[in-house]
């Protein structure tokens, strides 16, 4: 299926104004939901009750409010809330490039594609050309429902993202939780240090890794369709908070059990995924029936 655009915007890069369209660059997995039921097995839904009256409050009937004082709120009409929504801008103002590097990762928010618009072709590659050549990524403003909001603008695989960013009070400072500095001696750091070369990868491959825990849910899904009984996994071995454990032994114990192989385990988990559940579902559905139908 085509990727559909969110929104049309316009990059004012100086005096260059570049027309994109904005695509949304990632989709959370979906979590496995399970449905709230009576014991009969029939779905329940939720309703909306007045905490004055108590009564059942239709959707039709409601109103958006701001809370300003306790219990006191001001009420907006849903042509009011669209003024304020069709208050935000197309235009996204860059106001400073900076090196890639030194925008921290704890900022960023939603990630977004931008792709060229009509007659936004050369300007976008202009841009994006200059940006892989100076090593820098653009910081810009941009406006939308009601909210202002700061972006990175980076080059990536043959286009640019999007990164929209956080506002520093929306992020907290670490020196809340004053993590104590404790000394280690040179022996310790080096053994630390073979220990994360012997570990290391050139890149992170996102493709080597996949959802070990949504599979395991969906594994036990499966396996209560088809009638079995769900045993609980055994408890993974935590080393007691109590113990006194020589750091040293513990660093050459580590650097002595080898390479990790994260694509072993991916293709695993590729297997458990590769499972077909839509069927066994809907088998597990038609079986259902006469047993509510009985009860009925």
């Amino acid at each position: 299926m085509a990727a559909r655009s969110l929104a049309s915007l316009s990059l004012s890069f100086g005096l260059v104004s570049i027309p994109v369209k904005l695509y949304t660059a990632t989709e959370s997995s979906s979590a496995v939901r399970f449905n709230m039921l009576t014991k009969d097995g029939s779905r329940v839904k939720q309703q909306y009750i007045s905490e004055q009256t108590q009564q059942v409050v239709d959707r039709s009937e409601m109103v958006k409010g701001y809370e300003f004082e306790k219990d006191r709120f001001v009420v907006f009409t849903p042509d009011e809330l669209k003024a304020l929504e069709e208050g935000a801008s197309h235009i996204v103002e860059i106001v400073a490039f900076v090196p890639e590097q030194h925008v921290d990762p704890i900022y960023y928010d939603k990630a977004y594609y931008i792709a060229p618009d009509k007659r936004g072709g050369k300007p976008y590659s202009l841009l994006r050309a200059a940006m892989e050549k100076t090593g820098k990524c653009a910081i810009a403003k941009w406006a939308s429902k009601g909210k202002s909001h700061m972006v990175q603008i980076r080059p990536a695989e043959g286009g640019l993202v999007f990164q929209q960013l956080l506002f520093a009070d929306e992020v907290r400072s670490i020196e809340e939780l004053h993590v104590e500095d404790v000394a280690v001696s040179d022996a310790e750091l080096k053994l630390a240090i073979q220990l994360i070369e012997q570990a290391s990868e050139e890149e992170y491959d996102a493709s080597q890794y996949r959802d070990e825990e949504k599979q395991r849910v969906l594994a036990a899904i499966d396996a209560k369709i088809a009638g079995k009984h769900i045993v609980s996994p055994e408890p993974t071995e935590v080393t007691s908070t109590g113990q006194v454990i020589d750091l040293m032994d513990a660093l050459k114990k580590s650097l002595g059990t080898g390479k990790r192989q994260p694509a072993a385990a991916a293709k695993t988990a590729a297997a458990v995924e590769a499972t077909p559940r839509k069927s066994a579902k809907r088998t597990a559905t038609v079986a259902a029936i006469p047993k509510r139908a009985a009860k009925k």
